[in-house]
């Protein structure tokens, strides 16, 4: 699971009660530990442990960079000090998740000690002038379920946002000549997003494949689990070439500090291996490292924002979107040629032949039903979205390759997202409901979110906490 930390900022105004702002800083911060958060508090910044003098914003802001945190929360204990907070939230640059506690009825006397919902109308607005993005926990009590969803919606956001800013992605080779759809602007890339490629010729991983059969000891390792794992259908010879050519990928990802890979699969890689590189990927999938097909890069961004927004519990998958369900109007079939992580799998995988191809190398195996999420990021033209939603697997014929059939509310208005764009026949699948975080995830990060179903409400009431 995604180590996330975040960095707990409770806040208060002098004219309520600091008493009572002190006592909802430590409840707080005590529910984050039965919850298992990992939070930085403030508690040495000043006596009362809670931000309200502009003096400490460099203080707190200071401590949260030697400390990592990946995001912050501002819990308004009582009304909060909104232009501190928006200094300190604009300092960071990070996410910020908006928060206070549900007041308490008011006293005989008439006297209220907080008013929070107040304050976090007053900081949701300074925050809007300081052009601050953030996310918006309802303001409720800390035993609510709410809560804990909220604070871990938010965690997960944060990863997300960490991911995407530092993406690097090694590129083996150019895209297939006929692949016209996978091309990529690797400079503008760079320039929005800081999306780094480290490309390298075909050549440096075939040559890394000679010096993993030379050596001999990962080769084995990753033998050992295509035995224990895979149902092997091909000749030895091919096998050790899945296993060297999946240690020297990761090696090569490992070498110039990537996350992700994407691959030119075919042709050149055959000529000199002999194999499909489909298997290999599918062993790094399940170690948590996206490899991609047809040197898709932003297939492969996909990948590390959908298992991101899953706190990497789970892997995804890399997908055709292929043709329409023969039986099932809304049905559509999610098909490669065999890349997809074994855990996904609802049978013992094939180590075979693909579809298309004569050379071996690649799995078979129909993945998990259930509920799966659908994302795809994408761009032309100097703007760049995030097509997503949800999907269910169903029953459907037998495929060749690593497949699944789904079923969707309404395939023609997915066909015609797909086909009018910015998106082309790939997409990464989880079995997950990420799609509230992706969605909200994409205001931090300069994405638009793209909902191919009409459920941008139900998303953002579900973010409310409704």
């Amino acid at each position: 699971m995604a180590d996330i930390k975040l960095g707990f900022v409770p806040t208060r105004r002098s004219i309520f009660s600091a008493p009572d702002a002190i006592k909802y800083r430590g409840l707080t911060a005590d529910r984050f530990r039965e919850l298992g958060i990992d939070f930085v508090d403030i508690t040495d910044i000043n006596e009362e442990g809670l931000l309200y003098d502009d003096q400490d914003v460099d203080k707190i802001a200071a401590k949260f960079r030697a400390e990592g945190v990946d995001g912050i929360m501002l819990a308004h204990c009582n009304f909060g000090t909104e232009y501190v907070c928006a200094r300190l939230a604009k300092k960071l640059g990070l996410p910020v998740l908006l928060w206070g506690p549900l007041d308490e009825r008011p006293e005989p006397d008439g006297v209220r000690l907080r008013d929070t919902q107040c304050g976090l109308f007053a900081t949701g607005k300074v925050l809007r002038r300081f052009q601050v993005p953030f996310t918006y926990l309802t303001n409720c009590r800390l035993n609510d379920p709410v809560f804990e969803r909220g604070v871990r919606d938010f965690l997960a956001v944060c990863n997300v946002v960490k991911r995407f800013r530092n993406i690097r992605i090694l590129q083996i080779s150019t895209r297939p000549f006929d692949f016209w759809t996978t091309m990529c602007n690797e400079g503008e890339l760079l320039e929005k997003f800081n999306i780094q490629l480290a490309p390298v010729p075909m050549t440096e991983l075939t040559e890394e494949v000679k010096a993993v059969k030379d050596e001999r000891t990962k080769q084995e390792k990753v033998l050992e689990y295509i035995r224990e794992n895979m149902e092997i259908q091909i000749k030895d010879e091919e096998v050790e070439n899945v296993a060297a050519l999946a240690v020297a990928m990761k090696n090569l990802v490992e070498k110039y500090g990537c996350q992700a890979a994407a691959i030119q699969c075919w042709n050149a890689l055959q000529t000199e291996l002999g194999i499909m590189p489909c298997a290999a990927n599918a062993i790094l999938n399940d170690e948590g490292i996206p490899v991609v097909c047809e040197t898709d890069i932003h297939g492969a961004i996909t990948a590390l924002m959908v298992e991101a927004a899953g706190m990497d519990e789970t892997r995804g998958f890399f997908a055709d979107w292929t043709i329409r369900h023969p039986d099932i109007e809304n049905g559509e079939l999610l098909q490669h040629c065999g890349p997809w992580p074994v855990s996904v799998a609802r049978e013992k995988a094939k180590l075979t032949y693909p579809l298309a191809f004569e050379h071996p190398g690649s799995l078979t195996a129909e993945a998990k039903h259930g509920d799966v999420t659908l994302c795809r990021f994408d761009g032309d033209n100097g703007e760049y979205s995030l097509l997503l939603g949800r999907a269910k697997g169903v029953e459907g014929p037998k495929c060749m390759g690593t497949y699944l059939w789904v079923e969707v509310e309404n395939i023609k208005r997915l066909e015609a997202k797909i086909v009018e764009g910015p998106y082309i026949h790939h997409c990464v699948g989880i079995h997950k409901d990420v799609v509230p975080v992706l969605y909200e995830a994409c205001k931090y990060i300069g994405v638009k979110p793209d909902l191919y179903d009409p459920i941008e409400e139900e998303v953002k009431a579900y973010l409310r906490g409704e």
